[in-house]
């Protein structure tokens, strides 16, 4: 990591396996473009930072000095459609490489930025465009969802500049002509780091989707992310496998990353294929891989052994909890152990298992020290070890960098639906875990997500991993489902490995099993197999919609 950037932003040390003495230091007109970018830029110009590479394996490269110029330029352009301080700017750039010159370029600007996923229909923009009074939208050509853009204006009345990428359409401006003839200098513009930088919408799995809002000092947050999670190797390739409209993608695809100046991999691909992604690692020399359980899952069936991951040293995991049989089965494989992290759009990496400490499959970890991370029953009080209680952070004490300003709505802070999550001091996550004897902590599940099945309480995480390990399993979601006696019972559903048939005699063996791994009230009593789960756009199961 850059020996200047971490000594003027954050010390930390690592003692007895726990990550403790965080300190951060930042100047009021802190901005990751000028302060990072630009610096590094400067420090070393030709070190590569972005590895892009499309869905057929056609590779560019473009150094920290490429990165710095091609967003000042980008910066003028959208200058010049309109673009200034404080609008608010939606990326629909699925994961091509222009995302990061406009990013940075926003940055810049001191302008928002919105990132969504090229998926969105009309609705949802509608929907999200009115939300935040977005003012300018850069879209990719590629797809359907500049058509639905199109559809979505006349209901969006703020929007008042498109810029399109990859293409060429009445009404658009053209990225990829305009923007290479604009100037690559750019006078620094004053922010502050108070100020919003950047907006996310939340998953929305059970309600219209909320606007997370961070600030400029979110970036910073991320060095944790980068340095203590992934391991980053300022020589080697980091790749995250996150789609530019997901949070994930700013956690492992950008700001934490180059803090550390560590080389950024994409793979611009279309649709996720095992056997198309896994030749990448050898052939681009990746050396630290982080992505969802839905995508370790695939990877482990196939046969690990016929590609070279030598390249590979460390690996982590988010997005939902990890089924211990997915992390043994991974390191049987390779060797390597899956390092899982937890935290939500409203925040960074909260729990996480730090380098250098020995995981517990299936343990979420510790809690960052940038956190002050408690487990409280609903009366507020801290559980013991053992008892399931609600992950919050306290704020009352000192505000973290890293957690959101609160949700946003038209032109300011929704402080009303702010408050339903965050009162008394603390920022309620709505998940629930438990600790262990050595502090570390265990999913559970979402508030609104634990079955109670005759007075029991039942969390779907527990149930998952246990299907997990039976052959015919390579993807499930328990939830609860009304019931006359019991009140709710458990439901699997089921998606099957190939080479099995959803039959009822699969059905009983699959209850069995659960019955004998686990205590019997929890098996489910309802079993159905389906062809893909419901999903979020950020990956997450819609377990609303199994319900």
């Amino acid at each position: 990591m850059s020996e200047l950037l971490y000594k003027k932003y954050l010390k930390e040390t690592l003692k007895d396996g726990q990550l403790e003495a965080v300190d951060f230091v930042i100047p009021e007109n802190f901005n990751f473009g000028y302060d990072v970018v630009d610096v590094l830029a400067e420090k070393i110009p030709n070190k590569c930072a972005l590895l892009w590479v499309s869905a057929d394996n056609v590779a560019k490269r473009f150094s920290f000095a490429d990165i710095s110029r091609y967003s000042n330029m980008t910066a003028n352009y959208f200058r010049s459609l309109g673009i200034g301080k404080g609008d608010k700017v939606m990326l629909i750039l699925k994961k091509h490489y222009q995302f990061w010159f406009s990013i940075i370029a926003l940055h810049k600007l001191g302008a928002i930025t919105i990132p969504a996923t090229n998926l969105l229909m009309k609705k949802d923009i509608v929907y999200r465009c009115n939300a935040a009074n977005v003012k300018a939208i850069i879209c990719t050509a590629t797809g359907d969802v500049a058509t639905e853009v199109d559809k979505a204006l006349p209901q969006c009345p703020t929007v008042k500049i498109l810029s399109l990428v990859d293409g060429s359409r009445d009404g658009w401006s053209d990225f990829d002509r305009e923007m290479p003839r604009s100037c690559d200098k750019l006078d620094r513009i004053s922010t502050h780091r108070d100020e919003l930088m950047l907006m996310y919408f939340t998953s929305g799995t059970t309600a219209y989707p909320k606007i997370a809002a961070h600030m400029h000092t979110y970036a910073l947050a991320h060095i944790m992310t980068a340095v203590w999670w992934h391991d980053v190797d300022p020589s080697g390739v980091h790749f995250t496998a996150a789609d530019t409209g997901w949070g994930k993608a700013v956690w492992g695809k950008l700001y934490g990353q180059w803090f550390a100046e560590t080389c950024v991999f994409v793979f611009d691909y279309e649709k996720f294929n095992a056997q198309e992604m896994l030749p990448l690692f050898a052939q681009y020399g990746i050396t630290s891989f982080c992505a969802p359980p839905t995508i370790f899952r695939f990877l482990i069936k196939e046969d690990l052994s016929k590609f070279d991951l030598s390249s590979l040293k460390y690996c982590t995991i988010a997005g939902e909890a990890l089924n211990p049989e997915v992390f043994n089965q991974f390191y049987a494989a390779t060797g390597i152990k899956l390092m899982e992290g937890f935290g939500q759009t409203e925040t960074t990496c909260t729990v996480f298992n730090a380098v250098g400490t020995q995981p517990k499959p299936g343990s979420m970890g510790k809690p960052s020290p940038a956190y002050d991370v408690r487990l409280v029953d609903e009366e507020g009080n801290e559980v013991k070890n053992g008892e399931v209680g609600e992950l919050i952070i306290r704020t009352d004490v000192k505000l973290p960098i890293g957690l959101f300003k609160g949700y946003y709505l038209g032109d300011s802070i929704d402080e009303q639906t702010t408050a339903q999550c965050w009162h008394d001091g603390a920022y309620h996550t709505g998940d629930v875990a438990w600790r262990d004897e050595d502090g570390y902590l265990w999913f559970f599940g979402r508030n609104d997500d634990v079955i109670k099945s005759s007075g029991y309480r039942i969390g779907p995480f527990e149930i998952e991993s246990v299907l997990m390990e039976h052959k015919s399993v390579v993807e499930c979601a328990v939830t609860g489902v009304p019931d006359p006696i019991r009140g709710q019972v458990v439901k699997a559903t089921i998606v099957l490995a190939k080479g099995y048939a959803p039959t009822d005699e699969l059905k009983k063996e699959i209850q069995n099993y659960v019955k004998h791994a686990t205590a019997p009230y929890k098996y489910p009593r309802v079993v159905e197999f389906v062809s893909e789960l419901p999903k979020t756009i950020s990956g997450k199961i819609r377990r609303v919609e199994l319900k």
